[in-house]
């Protein structure tokens, strides 16, 4: 895979973020070729172009050479700087495509970040916020990265394809990471939601409500779904509706589900009350799979660990995602970390789907370019 000692050579448009996220942390520079090179509209699309300039903001001294085509980047990462950003997210990707790479990127800057994220708040590709907001703050708060100004708030939420969405987004920087020991989920002691609707009947939320609960009041009474109707200009351009579910175990595990309802102008009409009931069924799908950590911030909880002291860092995930698959090839590629992989068939305890222990020594990364209070 190395070309040199040093830089990292790749091919194709997938795994784009994950590569630049890591290339950043590890301080390698990275080269990738033929992007899209036989597609008609050949090159970086926009949302990445975006997702570089995002980079470009938050880090100093980044080289960044594209060719003519936008079919071959070279990417030479400076250093994690932080400090107060705006940026104006792509409308073809929600906010959450840029917000899973500031999550990994945020704790190690020189200074706390403090973004606005303008764009699509919730769509039907990329996690919302309002998952990363219930899943991904908690389990940053395991690895010790916590404070006042930890935050995730929606300021103005935008469905596609207009968007129009706000996003703030803080968080403190930290020294070094605690490793983690994440091996038992508990049980399901709660289930929380959030059903939300911009530009269309407030009656709508209600409509979600009360499928989802149809079906979720049959394994547990503890469920409360909020509802969120935001008007005039805080809700963006475009109209639509969604609901994403959040269920929390006995020992603070969160698994997750959402689904957001087709753009305007595309795809066929959603009935609120089906999009209620599919996303249950999709939170009961998760939490059969189960596991420390839900599929959509695997690859976060990885990387943090790998990033952790060095010591022994232990996680119980459900099936790998494929991303998550590929994830774990680039840590090798870029940190030279290997986990240890034991798959744990669904014995008496472990109810639900196949689990898999993922343990792994951190590799000490330290914060060198915080500030000394």
């Amino acid at each position: 895979m190395a070309t040199q000692a040093h830089s990292l050579s790749y091919a194709g448009c997938n795994f784009l973020r994950q590569r630049l996220v890591l290339s950043t942390l590890s301080g390698r520079p990275v080269k990738i070729r033929r992007i899209r090179a036989r597609d008609d509209n050949p090159g970086l699309r926009d949302f990445e172009a975006s997702f570089i300039r995002l980079l470009d903001k938050i880090t100093n001294g980044s080289r960044i050479e594209i060719n003519q085509t936008g079919t071959t980047l070279y990417y030479q990462p400076g250093l994690l700087y932080g400090g107060s950003v705006e940026h104006d997210c792509s409308v073809l990707r929600s906010i959450g495509y840029y917000l899973e790479a500031l999550l990994c990127l945020a704790p190690f800057m020189k200074h706390p970040l403090k973004i606005v994220l303008r764009g699509v708040t919730n769509d039907q590709v990329d996690p919302s916020v309002d998952v990363l907001k219930a899943t991904a703050l908690p389990l940053l708060k395991q690895f010790g990265i916590d404070g006042e100004s930890f935050e995730l708030k929606i300021l103005r939420r935008g469905m596609p394809p207009g968007g129009g969405g706000e996003v703030l987004f803080s968080c403190p920087v930290r020294k070094v990471l605690k490793p983690v020991q994440l091996t038992d989920p508990g049980k399901i002691k709660r289930i929380r939601g959030m059903a939300y609707s911009v530009r269309v009947s407030p009656q709508m939320a209600n409509r979600i409500v009360d499928s989802a609960r149809s079906i979720l009041n049959k394994f547990i009474p503890d469920i409360y779904i909020y509802t969120d109707h935001m008007k005039g200009v805080n809700s963006g351009k475009s109209p639509g509706f969604g609901l994403s579910l959040v269920a929390e175990t006995t020992n603070g595990t969160f698994l997750s589900a959402e689904l957001a309802s087709n753009p305007q102008g595309q795809g066929a009409a959603v009935l609120p009350e089906d999009l209620g009931r599919n996303c249950a069924k999709l939170l009961l799908e998760e939490i059969y799979r189960g596991g420390c950590v839900d599929s959509t911030n695997q690859s976060l909880v990885l990387l943090l660990m790998t990033l952790g002291q060095q010591d022994v860092s232990k996680v119980l995930l459900g099936p790998l995602s494929p991303y998550t698959i590929e994830f774990l090839r680039h840590l090798k590629s870029f940190f030279q970390v290997m986990f240890k992989i034991e798959t744990k068939p669904c014995g008496e305890e472990l109810k639900g789907g196949d689990k898999v222990l993922m343990t792994c020594v951190g590799i000490g990364f330290s914060n060198l370019s915080k500030t000394l209070k």
